[in-house]
């Protein structure tokens, strides 16, 4: 590639993300899924478009939608919260390994007998369509108040399921035999096993790494943060584990860890994040040729109403009978399992393996992706309406960030009440934070100033929080605490380091002192 050539590709690729940004706007206003118009805006260029581009590298596009799943994946277990997916997980396992097989056997069946595929294109069919896509589920899902156990299990489920999929889909593409049943079990475990291994551990290691080590500059820290998700991926790989459950796993830990700048930690993974899925659905409308779909359309609407219909309500009745989970989670659960990118980047396998009809199959899995994708995602809304499972009554969560003071042997927590919290109405002596912790600024309404013991916060306030290093853990979580349980934190069982019967001891003196500290004059305690 030449200099000329470069500066092209630099041009049209940065107007091709401007015009997506644009698109989210659009997307937002018109309820239609983002993920369609960047795959429009692919087609657009294409060789059947106004850019008349030829395009059609499969393997490059595979090699693309797998670094941009890693990214997602990472962009998704940083946002996930433990405390949610924590009572999800056996569910979301046994929908990610027994639902699967569920759903692979139903699609197949179906794909062979109704339309006329061959048992190995259709068991293709059936593995490439049984992955929910993490990004589709992760960014509906989080626009749309549920309950936490639904959103719990459907975001586990789409980090989990990726792993067995690409498996099967590998196995299934393989010139020769396909292998026996429990031999394909046998190579999913023990790839899973070693998958959740790696993850964990580099999960661990990275958090107890970037918490000890203070970096030289806040924005080191999604940097490094990124780093660790893509060396959990790559580990996970070259030990023939599963990468992608590594690197889900991992970022869940490092999002859970409470990290220094945790929010732009995050913010960073979700811009990184939507690069990688305008990229990778712009690469896929390149890779599809518009009028090669004509034929293929009623076949792909066919598989995706017993995908849709009835293999998908028998994979989450099967797979949570044990769990007795109420039948109107279970029916959201079952309307919830959005495809996207996944399924048509999986589609890419058997083409770079020259399975016989693997064209066919590419385009009747994006037929079928496009149509449902089209009907599930502005209808997820309604259903949890409908089932009155769209309201959530607990309080909003606090907006927490650290940033380490390492001279000073301290840390300084950035706290935001947003609309919803508790801790609205409370008075900052009424926090009762631990020895070692004071509330230092208030800023209001663009104003900021020194609070007193008796001053009261309101939702919108931002509050800076400096404590010492042994009370910075207990700090956050008192601040917590009191955001959700309100003032009787403590009393109440809401957490936040207190007992059920009272204050701890020597909170009024601490109280005193931090007053002092903000020049306020206090009258000593009686004795």
């Amino acid at each position: 590639m030449t200099v000329h050539q470069l500066n092209e590709l630099l041009l049209v690729s940065s107007l091709v993300l401007l015009i997506a940004v644009a698109a989210v706007r659009i997307s937002s206003r018109s309820g239609l899924p983002s993920l369609l118009l960047y795959l429009g805006i692919g087609v657009a260029i294409g060789q059947d478009g106004i850019g008349n581009i030829a395009f059609d590298n499969a393997e490059l596009t595979q090699v693309i939608g797998y670094a941009a799943l890693v990214v997602i994946l990472a962009e998704g277990g940083l946002g996930t919260k433990w405390t949610e997916v924590r009572p999800a997980l056996p569910a979301a396992a046994v929908l990610s390994t027994v639902g699967v097989a569920v759903s692979v056997g139903v699609t197949a069946a179906g794909a062979h007998y109704l339309v006329g595929l061959d048992w190995r294109q259709a068991l293709i069919i059936g593995a490439v369509v049984s992955s929910t896509d993490a990004a589709a589920v992760f960014s509906v899902l989080r626009k749309v108040p549920l309950p936490s156990r639904v959103t719990g299990t459907l975001e586990a489920e789409s980090g989990f399921n990726d792993a067995p999929v690409v498996i099967l889909v590998v196995a299934f593409s393989t010139a020769g035999p396909i292998d026996h049943w429990y031999v394909l079990l046998g190579e999913i475990a023990l790839e899973l096993a070693i998958g959740a291994a790696v993850g964990i551990a580099v999960g661990f290691l990275g958090a107890l790494g970037l918490r000890r080590v203070a970096l030289p500059a806040s924005g080191l820290y999604p940097i490094a943060v990124m780093a660790i998700a893509v060396v959990a991926y790559a580990a996970g790989a070259l030990a023939h584990g599963s990468g992608f459950l590594a690197v889900y796993l991992a970022s869940m830990i490092l999002g859970n860890a409470k990290l220094p700048h945790a929010p732009a930690n995050r913010g960073f993974a979700e811009g990184l994040g939507w690069i990688a899925q305008i990229g990778m659905f712009v690469l896929l409308g390149l890779l599809v040729t518009p009028h090669d779909l004509i034929n293929d359309f009623w076949p792909a609407v066919v598989i995706g109403l017993i995908l849709t219909m009835v293999a998908r309500p028998l994979e989450v009745l099967v797979s949570l009978l044990p769990f007795r989970i109420p039948w109107q989670e279970q029916a959201l659960m079952s309307w919830a399992g959005l495809r996207g990118a996944v399924p048509i980047i999986l589609a890419t396998i058997p083409m770079v393996a020259q399975v016989e009809g693997s064209e066919r199959i590419f385009n009747i899995v994006f037929v079928l992706v496009v149509v449902y994708t089209l009907i599930q995602g502005p209808t997820l809304p309604w259903l949890a309406k409908a089932l009155r499972l769209g309201a959530s009554s607990d309080a909003s969560d606090l907006g927490v960030e650290s940033a380490p003071l390492e001279r000073l042997r301290g840390h300084l927590l950035s706290v935001a009440i947003p609309e919803g919290s508790r801790m609205h109405g409370v008075e900052v002596a009424e926090l009762r934070l631990p020895a070692g912790a004071a509330v230092t600024l208030v800023v209001r309404e663009d104003k900021s100033f020194v609070p007193g013991p008796a001053t009261v916060l309101r939702h919108g306030d931002e509050l800076l929080v400096v404590a010492t290093d042994p009370v910075r853990d207990a700090t956050e979580r008192r601040l917590r605490a009191v955001g959700q349980g309100g003032k009787l934190a403590g009393w109440l069982g809401t957490g936040g380091g207190s007992t059920a019967l009272g204050p701890p001891p020597g909170t009024e003196t601490r109280f005193h002192r931090t007053g002092q500290r903000s020049g306020q004059r206090q009258k000593k305690p009686a004795r």
